[in-house]
């Protein structure tokens, strides 16, 4: 193709390139962290397209830059170089989140990924004049309010998302989108009332679209979690499984997770049964393109605690903290100090009962799981020599773990969070390293590893994400 061509031209080859990164949205729209395998494994009806996505990216970068001598003169320029800061910026967003041994297989076939220059480009086009300037804005909220939470190291650009945002909620203060944007910008900075209100106007405004219900669903179960307001939690993760079809298998766990949490008469009084609830969880598991959902792969050997194999089911200790633990929820709760002690409360709790129990083989497991979310309690209460104790304890209780193995790598993980913290930049590096060099075929091994690569690309040089 020609540097420069027509207008009919331009907008085939930029209609090439949305379409490709449609294709790669689209695949991983169900799981975060099925997306990185899902995109690294390059099978052969996608792979085509990635790549094209790729030379079609720097093809239009290279027109752009050629055009934007007479942009005055262009009539389509701005439409044309809106598309182009889009495409290009997300790309490269969604490529620097992989982690790194994807990321050197991928350039290694002609892939590459620049953070910052994504982050650029979609700042260039939000501030542009073209129509796509508004899903420039909507990629780099969801990129500071949902993939740096979930994917990375909860540390959250919540001045940009809420300058951002700004604009969109003075000129649309009802729409269901930008009410959503603003409960997860409350959520973030620890206004979880406020947040909750927002969310629940959220719904009211809509009913057309019953999925950003759920969605809305989802965060209010959570909130509930977060303020250990059993019931209310229980009652939105019921409409979850009764209304959406994202992850029955993940709903019904946390479901029963919830329950499990609730003193036996409250759960008497909802009419459920949680051995039952757990049971189904296995047969509830699903395939996305191909390969399964973590979150679900996950549940799923939880609730194996509660087989009709066994004997008589082994009860989970703090299945819903697990959960939350594993959704990065320690990290909103830390703005909360008053909630963080109620949950350390919880977790001292759970930890005084294990050690009135009769041992058994998920003891030291047990043990271990209290110990990580005692950890992360101590550590939003600031103190961290106490949090690195709980922390140690199970790192050297490695090599008696029988089932949760993911214990230790993600322990290493926020004893590099505690040290960085505390200045010793060094040392958590190479913490983070060790998760991530010496531990495989753990459960969530790729969450993990999304979280290690976003840590090491804010901790060893200054950003400004």
């Amino acid at each position: 193709m020609a540097l420069l061509g027509s207008r009919a031209e331009l907008e085939a080859d930029e209609d090439v390139f949305e379409d490709a990164l449609e294709t790669i949205s689209i695949s991983s729209h169900s799981d975060m962290a099925t997306s990185s395998l899902h995109f690294a494994s390059c099978d052969t009806q996608q792979a085509p397209r990635q790549r094209g996505a790729s030379t079609v990216s720097r093809e239009c970068l290279s027109i752009l830059h050629e055009i934007q001598k007479n942009k005055l003169q262009q009539e389509f320029f701005y439409e044309f170089e809106g598309g182009v800061k889009l495409g290009s910026g997300a790309f490269n967003l969604m490529l620097s989140l992989l982690p790194a041994r994807i990321i050197r297989l991928l350039e290694f076939i002609g892939f590459s990924g620049n953070r910052e220059l994504g982050l650029l480009q979609l700042r260039e086009g939000a501030s542009g004049r073209s129509m796509r300037s508004a899903l420039c804005c909507l990629t780099i909220l969801a990129f500071h309010t949902y993939i740096s939470l979930i994917l990375g190291t909860g540390e959250v650009n919540v001045a940009e998302a809420e300058r951002l945002l700004a604009p969109f909620l003075q000129q649309f203060p009802n729409g269901s989108l930008v009410l959503f944007y603003h409960a997860r910008i409350e959520l973030l900075k620890g206004n979880l009332e406020e947040a909750q209100e927002v969310f629940q106007k959220c719904i009211s405004v809509q009913e057309e679209w019953k999925q950003f219900h759920h969605l809305c669903y989802w965060e209010l179960m959570w909130i509930n979690v977060f303020q250990q307001n059993w019931m209310q939690a229980y009652y939105y993760s019921d409409l979850l499984c009764k209304e959406s079809k994202w992850s029955k298998a993940t709903y019904v766990f946390l479901k029963a997770a919830i329950l499990s949490m609730l003193p036996e008469e409250d759960v008497v009084a909802t009419n459920e049964n949680v051995v039952t609830l757990f049971r189904q969880v296995d047969s509830l598991k699903q395939r996305i393109a191909g390969k399964s959902i973590p979150t679900e792969k996950f549940a799923v050997r939880k609730a194996r605690r509660y087989s009709a194999s066994l004997p008589a089911p082994v009860k989970l200790i703090l299945p819903a903290l697990e959960m939350m633990y594993v959704w990065n929820g320690f990290s909103i709760v830390s703005k909360r100090k008053d909630l963080s002690e109620n949950l350390l409360v919880t977790v001292e709790k759970a930890e005084a009962a294990l050690q009135s129990q009769n041992f058994n083989s998920f003891s030291v497991d047990d043990e271990c799981l209290v110990k990580l979310l005692k950890g992360c309690c101590l550590k939003n209460l600031q103190r961290p020599l106490q949090a690195e104790l709980c922390y140690n304890h199970v790192v050297e209780s490695e090599k008696l773990l029988k089932y949760d193995h993911y214990l230790v790598p993600f322990t290493l993980f926020e004893l590099a969070s505690l040290y960085k913290s505390q200045g010793e930049i060094d040392k958590a590096i190479k913490f983070l390293e060790t998760a991530r060099n010496n531990y495989k075929d753990y459960s969530l091994e790729s969450r993990l590893h999304f979280r290690i690569q976003a840590a090491l690309h804010l901790w060893r040089k200054p950003s400004s994400d």
